[in-house]
């Protein structure tokens, strides 16, 4: 079956497409049959090398489509059911053996596509905004890469929570479809100080907690963005590696809180998992939240896709069809 491999660490150059061997269930798992494929920045990561991982390496963890072979063990799921996972490496094929505890049924409202495209971004933004910090209504946020495929979530769960939304873009198509989102202030980063209208939009006092995805670039305007005990959500990295952060510095912008989640972490348990997809298919079927998917690519045009997310040159989500 025809496979993404990434060669070695590297640019999207190193990705190239590859014949592999179609898998089988072993035990406690199952073989998903790919309709979809979701592309994340935590994909470009594993292929610089900035995640290391082991080379050759089919990447991407995010998929959806339908089961074709079910492992001893596994009564969670039985062959033509529809799933989508995350979580598990090797989704840039047409086919993928994962463990059936990271995978969840998909429900007819959703498509595969949307599945695909949302479940890794959207249980994030679930995390993000209900447990890494429970957003609560009349509070301010602010969302760097509002448009992104996890920024675009941010701002419509922020609004349905009842915050107001302020959220950071790099052009006026961008902004144009943020504020379509509901994005109550829009900040074009590259001709505005961030820090300086955040606190123009808050009357001074900053925000209680700032989602940050970009890293290197944004981190001293989301420092000086927040409020007294304001929280630093740093999920990120698409400029680079945000710097270290010195415990004085914290104490001195107003006894600051610091954070770098993982949504395994936060999905640990099956349970945790099914609590966290079953809030985004919630939103999704109530229609709270809608996903955009900006750009689709054949899945041998993998590399053409990275090109694009680095050059950040997308809008909201982007998939693999196979």
């Amino acid at each position: 079956m025809l496979a993404i491999q990434a060669l070695r660490a590297g640019g999207p150059e190193v990705l190239e497409p590859a014949q592999i061997t179609r898998p089988a269930a072993g035990p406690g798992q199952i073989v998903v049959r790919h309709h979809a494929i979701g592309i994340n920045y935590i994909d470009t990561y594993q292929r610089s090398g900035l995640y290391p991982v082991s080379y050759p390496a089919v990447l991407g963890q995010e998929a959806a489509g339908e089961v074709e072979d079910v492992g001893d063990g596994v009564t969670r799921f039985k062959v033509g059911d529809r799933v989508a996972y995350n979580g598990q490496l090797g989704a840039y094929a047409e086919a993928q053996a994962v463990s059936a505890d990271r995978a969840v049924l998909l429900p007819q409202a959703v498509s595969y596509e949307t599945a695909a495209a949302s479940l890794l971004k959207g249980m994030t933004a679930e995390c993000l905004v209900r447990r890494v910090h429970a957003v609560r209504p009349g509070e301010t946020i602010l969302v760097h890469a509002a448009a992104g495929g996890v920024g675009s979530l941010l701002v419509q769960w922020g609004k349905a929570l009842g915050a107001t939304v302020i959220g950071t873009v790099g052009s006026e198509e961008k902004a144009r479809f943020v504020r379509a989102l509901g994005c109550d202030h829009v900040i074009l980063y590259r001709h505005e100080d961030v820090a300086a209208r955040v606190k123009e939009i808050t009357g001074g006092k900053g925000v209680p907690v700032a989602y940050d995805s970009v890293g290197k670039d944004t981190f001293e305007g989301t420092l000086a963005s927040l409020s007294r005990r304001g929280l630093f959500v740093s999920f990120g990295n698409a400029s680079g590696p945000a710097p270290a952060v010195e415990p004085l510095r914290l104490m001195r912008g107003g006894s600051l809180f610091f954070t770098r989640p993982t949504l395994y972490d936060y999905t640990a348990t099956l349970a945790d998992l099914d609590e966290s997809s079953g809030e985004l298919f919630g939103m999704l079927a109530s229609r709270k939240l809608t996903v955009e998917i900006g750009q689709r690519f054949p899945l041998a045009e993998a590399r053409r896709a990275h090109e694009a997310l680095e050059s950040r040159g997308t809008i909201a989500a982007t998939v693999l069809l196979p």
